[in-house]
Parts: C-alpha cells; structure tokens; sequence
C-alpha cells in the first residue's frame, strides 16, 4: 500500500483551530490554564494550539515541553534515546493541564507523561489532546480533543508532518 495523505495541511489547519475552540469552551476560558507539548510533534502543535487561543481571547496561555523518555516503560526494550528539554514556565499545581501530543496509539506515552506532570506538580485535572486517535488502546486512556478519529489496523502506521520538524504538514497512513 502506497502512502495515502489521510489530512492535508487545510484539515491539519481546520483541526487544530476547532481544538483550541473546543479547549477554552470547555475550561470555561484560559485562566488556569496550561498547555504541555510532548516532545517531538506535540511542541508545535501545543505552539499552534496557544497561538489560535491568544488571537480569539486575547490572553496567553503558559506553554511547556514534557519530554517523557525517562517515564517510557519501553526504556531497557527500545535502546538510547536522546533526553530532550523539559520546560514549563508555570508551577502546573492546581492547573488545568492540557498534553499535546500527534498521535494517540496504545496510550502508554500519555501515561507516561500523566507520570513525568505528577513528579512536577498536582495539576486540578489532566486532558489530552491529539491531532489524531488510531485506536488501539493497551491502557484506559482517551483523549478529551481529537482532530479525527483514523480506525487502523495493527499493521498500518500514521504519521504526523509538522511543518517545523517535516518541512511539511499533512497527516500519512502507510503500511
């Protein structure tokens, strides 16, 4: 099976901008709010995410970057992986936390990241966003935002472009 482009640049724009919406209805506005990018697609998208809320509010909202490889419970499987920075500008206790991420798979990562926020603080609650949910769950985790839903089978894969990273945006199912 050849690549086939499941969201083009115009459905990743469209997505995210009805996430950022649905964000802030949903918090009753931005106060006590924080985004959390997982590294790596998750910083630009969290960095896309708090733009569309500031140009429709008017209000910033704090972002960070989580890098949760030391949370992985894969670590001793997969082999090195390089650390990456962890920032978030605000103490996230008693914060309304919402995780970026690309893709919602297995839902191990998310878990790690739940793991890697717990260790910086107590956050009120935790939401997840996800430009894309493939199914497939190994742990009880959903996400609260979704750009689409895509059903795969074990054997496909989805991948995330970011124009930052991949020099493009667009979403891929490939097998």
């Amino acid at each position: 099976m050849a690549d086939k482009v499941i969201m083009t640049a115009d459905d990743v724009r469209r997505a995210l901008t009805r996430m950022a919406h649905e964000i802030v209805e949903r918090n009753h506005g931005t106060d006590g709010l924080v985004l959390v990018g997982l590294r790596t697609r998750g910083v630009p998208l969290g960095h896309r995410i708090a733009s569309r809320i500031l140009e429709f509010e008017g209000k910033p909202v704090p972002l960070g970057q989580l890098d949760i490889t030391l949370y992985r419970d894969d670590v001793l499987t997969r082999g090195p992986m390089p650390l990456g920075p962890t920032a978030i500008p605000v103490d996230i206790t008693e914060k309304r936390v919402v995780v970026v991420d690309d893709v919602l798979y297995t839902g191990r990562t998310i878990r790690a990241a739940m793991d890697a926020l717990i260790d910086l603080g107590r956050p009120q609650v935790i939401q997840v966003m996800v430009l894309v949910d493939r199914g497939h769950r190994e742990l009880p985790i959903r996400a609260d935002y979704v750009g689409k839903n895509v059903p795969t089978s074990r054997e496909e894969d989805v991948e995330v472009r970011v124009v930052e990273v991949d020099g493009v945006d667009e979403v891929v199912l490939s097998r």
